[in-house]
This record gives structure tokens, sequence and C-alpha cells, in this order.
């Protein structure tokens, strides 16, 4: 599968840049995310890097026909509109496995936001998890994995790091990318 990912993505102008990190469990950012492509190029990007990943995803794509498909994939339902208990919920999912990478859009949509949501901060800071950044850059047509950080729960410290180092991302609909800043 790995090589069948990378190979489409080639055929299709993408390329895979980078190597995952070698540790157990992380959470793993994707910005910018500005386009329904997003999903299935970072899917392709996933298998391509042998990665095994859960993703949070709103409730309602786990219902219906297409459920099943998603679960399989690693999907893993949250109601946004229920926000309480999902930084803990998260946190026990990753204290109940040897190992996990959690994939997560902080923009938290497609559409462009004044912000990004704080979920994946807490959830790093509770589960004492780094956050590794990955990036979808349509400029270059490249998919990768940045560094890896440890939140040191300064959160303008913190944004200013994550913030640099996406300054030259840029999403497949550049004017849909949201403000990199945490409420």
């Amino acid at each position: 599968m790995a090589w069948l990912s990378y190979w489409l993505l080639r055929l299709a102008g993408w390329k895979v840049t980078s190597r995952l990190p070698d540790i157990k469990k992380y959470i793993i950012i994707v910005y910018p995310h500005t386009s329904n492509w997003d999903f299935p190029i970072g899917l392709f990007a996933a298998w391509a890097l042998r990665m095994d990943v859960t993703f949070l995803g709103k409730h309602t794509l786990f219902v219906g026909p297409f459920g099943w498909l998603f679960r399989s994939l690693g999907g893993y339902p949250v109601k946004r509109d229920e926000r309480k208990n999902m930084v803990s919920q998260v946190v026990e999912l990753i204290e109940s496995r040897e190992r996990i990478s959690i994939a997560l859009a902080p923009e938290g949509t497609r559409k462009k936001t004044d912000h990004w949501k704080s979920g994946f901060y807490h959830i790093a800071l509770e589960a004492k998890v780094p956050v590794v950044l990955a990036y979808i850059d349509a400029r270059r047509r490249e998919i990768g994995v940045g560094p890896t950080l440890e939140m040191s729960g300064d959160k303008e410290l913190d944004v200013q790091r994550i913030r640099a180092f996406y300054q030259d991302k840029q999403g497949i609909r550049p004017e849909l990318a949201s403000e990199i800043c945490l409420r």
C-alpha cells in the first residue's frame, strides 16, 4: 500500500518529503486545511509514510453508508457542538494505547477563520505528548512533516514557533487559510 500510495501521489504531481518521528505517541497537526482534497491527499501521504494514524472527524461522517469506511481508515468521531469532555476523551484514548498518532486540522474547518481550535494544544499538554507539524503545500505540490514540538504551556511562545514553521506553506485554496492563533 505504501508504494502504491507514493506512486499515485507522484502521478498526481505531489511529492512526500519527510519521515515520521520515531516516537510512540503524538498529536500531528496538518495545516493549511482549505479544501476537501486535503483529506485524500493526506490519507495517501500517511499510507506512503506507513503511518498508522487516528483522525478526529465530525460525528456525522461516521453514520450512514460510509461510516464503516471512515472508522476503518482510523477515524474517531467527535461531536463538535459538545466540546465538553472532548479533550478528556482524547487524552483517555491516547493513554489507552501503547502507540498512537492523532491527526488534527487545528482550523477545525475548511473555511477561513480568525483563529485555530485549541483542542490539540490542551490534549498535548494533558496527555504529555509532543505535537508534530505536518503540511500540504499546494504551491510546491509537497506533503511533509516538520519539527516535533513539546508544548511548553506558554501559549504565545508555542504559537509563535508553530507560526514560524507554517509561514511559507500555502493551501490548495490559499484564500481560505485561517489565522494561526489560539483563543
